[in-house]
């Protein structure tokens, strides 16, 4: 018995042993799973709870970084403004109009004889919305002398458009137009939807059916023909993950295309897929949105587009670089085709619309005739006079409105002047001009306004401004500023000046002997003759007896900033700068004594128009009317009858004007500086490697200038004559007075209580109004 509950409590034993035994294998692994699933799940959730703030944070923050806009003056019209037809026309396509045989929408133009019939498309300025509206625009004698609007009326003043000359983009060099949904032109979100995603309505931004149907498509094609991506998952692609062609990219656009679609609407994911779209390339700069894409290619807005451009854009979304109408005109035709073919099928156009279509050219315009970014040279100093104020990451990304001072028209011409010029020059001197450079600066000489600038040769060029860059020595454009001081020390237009040789040695030992640029010697001259004629030699025995002090005192009151070597080389140029540097010294000396800032910019606004600041008219006078009279005197009679002479072999003989020419040592450097009434201009020749040139200042940098001037056609410069200037008639070879027919004489003005005492014994009153060619050409204050 006791053997049996023995062995039974063995048996029980073992009994209790299996029941305790280990899981299996299997059951392991499911319990693995299901907490590894538990563990993945929570991480999906933070996962996506993470990717829904990332995606409610961009989509509605500040969604792009948006360059400054930088723009031209706004074109003012209005009856007697002087403006010939060819004029407006260039003003027209630089906002790339289109010139057709009846303008009846926005951005168009017809064209007749002496009368423009346009439709402006309006635009919305800081002080207020200039209407879209349609104007008849009648010309005679070079100006306007009527406006009127579609019903008859008469119009005193309408506002152009200004024209977009370029931006300073952020650091990826995204630029983009932003537009919103309502200003999109009919049939793009048409033919968007209908070649890119046609259930974009139906769906929750994933498409089963259009995956399932390009796995089909592809499948049997064997390779990737097609796409299942969906409008939102494009969007969710270019605005919140990279376009690298990933497994992990494109597992993350699912979730994520899913939340944007539950957080906002249709019509807000599609204006942002508008605005964030990617089409092309131009160098660095990455075309993105429909806005830019419009003006990128066609040079219009995308309210202006027809059904064919429309249909064009849509066809690149696929493959902005396979189906680049410049590039490749056959395959981006075709695919047009495909889209206007599609949406024909759709019931959304006529087949009559879609054969009109087929039949257009791309016509799409080439990059280089494009405005925006037309202008290197004067957008490159708008950057700097921007960035003395506004750090870069506001420049590149708040979306800054910049009106500038640019004249478009001014510009043209400057441009044109400079390259007939210096091409006219390399043809009829070979090889030795075949590098010859060039730069330009045009301003306001009243307001102190840039009005255009020339970098080089090439003005599409977007690398070495000369104009700004280029510091060259400046040569006998320093000397008003050494007969200024001279004037300001008791010297007058008479005081006779001894041109002989003279030797001057320097604190470190060598000996300095200018000579005159004819090689000759000239005895005793007049002040003013000596200036006209730019005789050297005087000059320097001037600028010695006035003090290198002196002249450097007022070279800064002219405007001058750079710090200048006070050498008696100083008194015929041996000081280099820019033409803008120079630009400025002509400036107070054309606004009679009243040194003014050169500016470019006249305001900054924000991307709501509100305005941050405004570049006003500062002025400051820094020498004396007086002395500036007669500096001006004496800088007209270098056109008249110095070294400036043959200016008017092109300008007509009632057109004054008044400047100096300036040739360096082995003329290396060909300078003209000089103004009108409304005009000036600082012209600068030479070469890169600072090689010697056949040219002077008259015979090179002065023919630039009068083909501008010609051009441009300004007004006569009309000296203000002060209370304190007096007209006396005087004997020249002398100093002394005389009276009008005596043999020698000559009517100069005078600062009163410096004209001369003794008389030369001829003629009665030598104090009358004026009567030599100056005459005409003063105003009394």
């Amino acid at each position: 018995m006791a053997k049996k509950r023995a062995s039974a409590g063995k048996s029980r034993k073992k009994t209790g042993s299996r029941s305790v035994r280990k899981p299996s294998l299997r059951r392991r692994l499911l319990g693995l799973f299901l907490k590894l699933s538990i563990l993945m799940a929570i991480f999906a959730g933070i996962g996506l709870l993470y990717l829904d703030a990332q995606i409610r944070a961009k989509f509605e923050g500040k969604r792009w970084a948006l360059p400054a806009k930088v723009y031209a003056r706004p074109l003012e019209l209005y009856p007697g403004l002087p403006l010939a037809r060819d004029d407006l026309k260039i003003e027209l396509k630089g906002l790339g109009y289109q010139f057709l045989r009846k303008a009846d929408q926005p951005g168009t133009a017809e064209l007749g004889r002496h009368r423009v019939r346009l439709y402006s498309r309006g635009f919305d300025f800081p002080d207020g919305l200039e209407p879209a509206r349609s104007l008849l625009i009648d010309f005679s004698a070079g100006q306007i002398s009527r406006i009127r609007d579609d019903k008859g009326r008469t119009v005193p003043l309408a506002r152009l458009e200004p024209i977009l000359i370029g931006g300073i983009y952020p650091g990826d060099n995204e630029d983009r137009d932003l537009i919103q949904l309502q200003q999109a032109p009919q049939y793009l979100l048409e033919s968007l939807i209908a070649i890119e995603d046609r259930d974009y309505y139906q769906h929750y931004g994933v498409s089963l059916k259009g995956i399932a149907r390009a796995m089909f498509v592809n499948i049997k094609a064997g390779r990737v023909v097609q796409g299942g991506s969906t409008l939102t998952q494009q969007l969710i692609k270019n605005f919140y993950l990279s376009s690298d062609r990933s497994f992990l990219r494109k597992l993350m656009e699912i979730p994520m295309a899913f939340l944007l679609d539950r957080h906002y609407s249709k019509d807000e994911i599609l204006e942002a897929y508008l605005n964030e779209v990617y089409l092309g390339q131009e160098g660095l700069r990455a075309i993105h949105g429909f806005g830019l894409g419009s003006q990128y290619f066609f040079a219009q807005p995308i309210q202006e587009l027809k059904l064919h451009q429309v249909a064009l854009l849509a066809a690149m979304v696929k493959g902005p670089s396979y189906y680049d109408p410049r590039r490749n005109p056959e395959r981006a035709k075709k695919r047009r085709n495909l889209v206007l073919k599609v949406l024909q099928e759709q019931g959304t156009i006529t087949l009559a619309q879609r054969f009109d279509a087929e039949k257009m050219p791309l016509a799409v315009v080439k990059q280089q005739s494009l405005h925006k970014g037309a202008y290197p040279a004067y957008l490159d100093l708008v950057k700097r006079q921007l960035r003395e104020e506004y750090p870069e990451e506001a420049l590149n990304s708040e979306g800054l409105k910049v009106f500038t001072a640019l004249d478009p028209i001014a510009q043209v011409r400057a441009e044109q002047s400079l390259v007939t010029t210096l091409n006219g020059l390399s043809k009829g001197y070979g090889k030795k001009l075949d590098q010859l450079q060039g730069s330009m600066v045009v301003s306001n000489p009243h307001s102190g306004e840039v009005l255009a600038i020339v970098g080089g040769r090439n003005t599409r060029y977007q690398g070495f401004n000369r104009a700004l860059d280029a510091v060259r020595p400046i040569g006998s454009l320093v000397k008003p500023a050494v007969y200024l001081a001279a004037l300001e020390q008791g010297y007058t237009l008479a005081s006779l000046l001894e041109d002989e040789a003279i030797t001057v040695t320097l604190p470190n030992g060598d000996e300095w002997s200018p000579n005159n640029f004819d090689r000759s010697s000239h005895g005793l001259v007049p002040l003013h003759r000596s200036l006209a004629l730019s005789y050297n030699q005087s000059t320097a025995r001037l600028g010695l007896d006035v003090g290198v002090d002196k002249v450097v005192d007022m070279l800064q009151r002219l405007g001058l900033e750079r710090e200048v070597q006070a050498f008696p080389s100083l008194f015929l140029g041996a000081t280099s700068l820019s033409p803008l540097e120079v630009a400025q010294l002509y400036q107070t000396i054309a606004g009679n004594g009243f040194q003014v800032p050169m500016r470019a910019i006249r305001m900054v606004t924000d991307s709501g128009n509100e305005e941050l600041s405004r570049y006003s008219f500062e002025i400051l006078q820094t020498v004396d009317p007086a002395a500036i009279h007669l500096i001006q005197y004496a800088l007209q009679e270098v056109a008249r009858e110095g070294t400036a002479r043959s200016v008017y072999q092109k300008l007509p003989q009632d057109l004054n004007v008044a400047g100096k020419t300036g040739t360096t040592n082995d003329q290396r450097d060909s300078w003209f500086a000089g103004f009108t009434g409304n005009r000036l201009a600082v012209v600068w020749l030479g070469r890169d490697d600072n090689a010697a040139l056949p040219l002077t200042g008259s015979s090179g940098a002065l023919k630039v200038w009068s083909e501008f001037m010609r051009l441009e056609k300004p007004q006569s410069f009309m000296a203000e004559r002060p209370q304190n200037i007096d007209y006396i008639w005087v004997e020249e070879s002398t100093g002394k007075l005389s009276g009008e027919g005596c043999e020698g004489a000559r009517q100069l003005p005078f600062i009163k209580d410096t004209e001369p005492r003794e008389s030369s014994g001829c003629g009665g009153d030598p104090l009358a109004a004026p009567l030599d060619w100056f005459k005409r050409w003063f105003r009394t204050e």
